[in-house]
């Protein structure tokens, strides 16, 4: 397995694990069962990866092949299942995972779609894509207007985080370097926004009928 492969893996996983705890939280607090959290988090983890894959036609998805994306989901959902109190005490270190979560996803995303062959440009889309695009399948099953169309800085900060990193891929940097570079900003800037809520512009006045 190429270096570049093995970091994308390692940047899957993690990403994986932490959106899987956020879905699994979600679901706990909607009072679903044991089947309902493993399936939100599994949904909100794999989500993301398994719609990318498709669209850049990496068949079948990398949660289709390795056991291991399979098996993080399930451990998170076991895990919130279980001490679901204390991460419901931790409400504010769970949105900052998320923040990891949406920072590891994006680059791991637009370096897997830079490697199928795609321009910058669509790379970084299939990079925001990977982080936001299971958050959003669980706010529909969990009956909530999914956060990336809320006016919170949330899809921005990982287009941002994805470009940086195509861009400095094609520079024949270190991959390491560009990984974490592209993370670093999405991570920071979506701090920032939860930090100083900062919100995306909305419409003012009354819609025309």
């Amino acid at each position: 397995m190429s270096g570049l492969s093995t970091t994308l893996v390692i940047l899957d996983l993690l990403g994986i694990f932490v959106f899987a705890l956020s879905g699994a939280l979600v679901a706990v607090r909607k009072e679903l069962d044991l089947f309902g959290v493993l399936v939100l988090a599994g949904t909100t983890g794999l989500g993301g990866g398994f719609l990318r894959d498709v669209l850049i036609g990496a068949t079948p998805p990398a949660s289709l092949q390795d056991w291991r994306y399979l098996m993080v989901p399930v451990a998170a959902g076991l895990v919130t299942f279980r001490y679901h109190p204390t991460l419901g005490r931790m409400e504010r270190s769970v949105g900052v995972l998320d923040a990891f979560g949406l920072a590891v996803f994006c680059v791991a995303g637009a370096l897997k779609a830079s490697e199928y062959g795609l321009g910058p440009l669509p790379a970084a889309l299939m990079g925001m894509v990977t982080a936001i695009g299971g958050g959003m399948v669980r706010d529909v099953l969990a009956g909530r207007v999914p956060v990336v169309f809320r006016d919170e800085l949330y899809a921005t900060p990982a287009l941002a985080g994805s470009f940086i990193a195509v861009v400095g891929a094609r520079q024949d940097l270190p991959v390491s370097v560009v990984a974490v570079a592209g993370a670093l900003v999405c991570l920071v800037w979506r701090l920032l926004a939860m930090w100083r809520h900062w919100k995306a512009p909305v419409p003012t006045g009354v819609a025309s009928v």
